[in-house]
């Protein structure tokens, strides 16, 4: 058999694997690591970081490497790169609530501070970026237009993933009118509902 045609049926069968650093933003404890675990479970069988209530837990970049992915007939390598929540505003004692004491949360919000810091440095390192919102929220707010805008300006391809629908308050479409001009996959981070239709649209929309 001639090497083109045996190239050629080897990409047919096997498919043209393509390459993305797939960037995972949003506010605090909307489930970017949730979701970035549930992702990297499927096709890996390791998650990605630790999950808390207490915000800003996430406080520098979290990479997940080669992670292959098979969706819509295509097949993705993924690096996976779970961002620091972006916040407007970081305050210690907001994090007193949940039981840490002045010096921890004054530390904690001086590491959330640089993480936010580091998240925006990354922008230039991505190639698609899921934008992460908790569907039983307002998504019109401040930090959700500076990401999206942000996004824009690079011309990085934007998923918004309406996350948390397993939960009473959801509406997914209530973040698909906030922001029309992006495809919203609606899904559960934490049970995996509809995550193969997210598979499928960052094989579409990727770059």
């Amino acid at each position: 058999m001639p090497f083109k045609k045996l190239l050629g049926w080897v990409k047919k069968i096997f498919g043209k694997r393509k390459k993305i650093r797939l960037g995972l933003y949003g506010p605090p404890n909307a489930g970017k690591t949730t979701l970035a675990n549930k992702i990297s479970m499927d096709w890996t069988g390791t998650p990605v970081g630790e999950v808390s209530e207490v915000p800003h837990e996430t406080r520098e970049v979290q990479k997940k490497e080669h992670v292959i992915v098979k969706a819509s007939g295509k097949t993705l390598e993924m690096n996976l790169l779970d961002m620091p929540g972006i916040a407007t505003k970081i305050d210690y004692e907001d994090f007193l609530e949940f039981g840490l004491d002045v010096t921890e949360a004054r530390a904690r919000a001086k590491e959330a501070t640089k993480g936010v810091i580091e998240a925006i440095k990354w922008l230039e390192h991505v190639d698609t970026a899921l934008v992460v919102m908790d569907a039983g929220k307002d998504p019109y707010t401040q930090v959700n237009i500076t990401i999206i805008g942000n996004l824009e300006a690079r011309n990085i391809p934007v998923i918004i993933v309406a996350n948390k629908i397993d939960l009473k308050d959801a509406d997914a479409e209530r973040i698909q009118e906030a922001f029309p001009q992006h495809p919203v996959v609606a899904v559960s981070g934490k049970t995996g509902k509809n995550i193969t239709k997210l598979y499928d649209t960052i094989a579409k929309h990727s770059k």
